[in-house]
């Protein structure tokens, strides 16, 4: 491994990182609120309205069911529209953003769903509103669960992020396919592959602790 150019490793995990942490806060901001809205929705939520959540599930459940290389390919026309460009750190961006809020719907849903309806009965005989129950409430209530999810999550966005090297997405995934696999380049492969999985380990250790920690605060 003497051979290996370390700053361009070094560049290479900047590059994941920065793909990486901005898509899961891009996807958080549209998929937090979405999540609670199906969970509000659905039959036996809050605010129940069967036509709100059909048509949101029905959206969450086909973007979910895409390969994330045929989600790449597919939205090469919308980041060029955004970014100007369908290759490189920020183009990548925009899909992984995309790929992720249907997933990260999904878990805060999930996450929502495991507070217990104790809590929701009981703010509303207080005289919550249904908004400050939702904000006030349940989401501190699912906070440990949410914790736990966006380590999910992150993971998640960082395999993706991984595949987009595949199209010259940069990065750690291009780095270890492009210099790595197709220049039979072991030792840079290997490399690739051990940081990938040192950021896969912190990412859920750092989510694990930070769930726990929360659960007894």
């Amino acid at each position: 491994m003497a051979g290996i150019d370390w700053s361009f490793i070094w560049e290479g995990f900047l590059q994941t990182m920065e793909m990486v942490v901005i898509s899961t806060v891009f996807a958080y901001i549209v998929g937090l609120p979405l999540g609670v809205i199906l969970s509000v929705s659905k039959k036996d939520g809050l605010s129940p309205n069967k036509v709100v959540y059909n048509i949101l599930a029905f959206i969450v459940n086909v973007s979910r069911s895409i390969p994330f290389l045929i989600f790449l390919v597919v939205l090469i026309p919308l980041t060029r529209l955004i970014v100007g460009t369908s290759i490189g750190t920020e183009a990548t961006i925009v899909p992984l953003t995309f790929g992720a809020i249907p997933i990260v719907a999904r878990m805060v849903e999930a996450s929502l769903e495991e507070v217990g309806s104790g809590i929701v009965e009981a703010a509303l005989a207080l005289g919550a509103k249904k908004r400050e129950v939702v904000v006030n409430f349940i989401l501190p209530e699912a906070f440990p669960s949410l914790l736990q999810g966006a380590a999910i999550n992150f993971v998640t966005i960082l395999g993706y992020s991984a595949m987009a090297g595949f199209i010259g997405g940069g990065g750690l995934g291009a780095i270890a396919y492009q210099h790595g696999f197709i220049r039979y380049k072991t030792d840079i492969l290997l490399v690739t592959v051990i940081i990938l999985v040192v950021i896969v380990w912190a990412g859920q250790e750092l989510g694990l602790k930070l769930a726990s920690r929360a659960r007894h605060s």
